[in-house]
């Protein structure tokens, strides 16, 4: 876009001539420092014995670990893996009647940021086994064969979320099951 802005050759209007070096300048001055806070987040997840565990887990990288290091409660708090899972927002909803219960949509209460990284992350991790065509995790290849990969995903980040209260509350490493 500089380029084009810097040659007169090029046709473009007069106003975007004029305001494009301002949005430019702008622009770089952003990605200076987004960039400076990824290399500031990577570092702290090499330094952070506890960001470094939470790396461990497929689809979780320094961005979700920071994110969950930052903006989740004391895991300890929660009872169990599910009331975390829960309090994200991972969990369906329960409608229950006659002593049925019945499973629902996802509800989009919750802690929303952590939510969506882990679902970003559960879909590159579903993405990965899609592009091998296996996994070593059963429970995932069996998952992704019968299910559609967006539904696939919100149940791999509801695992992840269990098992990030069980690594911080229990202080293990991750392993696969």
């Amino acid at each position: 876009m500089e380029q084009a802005l810097a040659e007169p050759d090029i046709d473009l209007p007069g106003p975007v001539r004029e305001m494009g070096p301002p949005y430019l300048k702008q622009i770089g001055g952003l990605t200076d420092i987004i960039e400076q806070l990824a290399d500031d987040l990577e570092s702290a997840s090499k330094t952070d014995g506890e960001l470094r565990r939470l790396c461990t887990v497929p689809g979780i990288g320094p961005v979700t670990a920071g994110a969950i290091a930052a903006f989740a409660l004391e895991l300890e708090t929660f009872e169990n893996g599910r009331n975390f899972a829960a309090w994200l927002g991972l969990v369906p909803r329960q409608r229950s009647t006659g002593g049925k219960a019945r499973l629902g949509a996802v509800s989009k209460m919750g802690q929303c940021d952590i939510r969506k990284l882990l679902i970003v992350g559960a879909m590159s991790v579903i993405r990965w086994v899609v592009r091998k065509g296996r996994s070593a995790n059963r429970w995932l290849a069996n998952l992704v064969a019968r299910k559609p990969r967006m539904v696939a995903a919100v149940a791999l980040a509801n695992n992840m979320a269990r098992m990030i209260w069980a690594m911080t509350t229990k202080g293990q490493n991750y392993r696969m099951a």
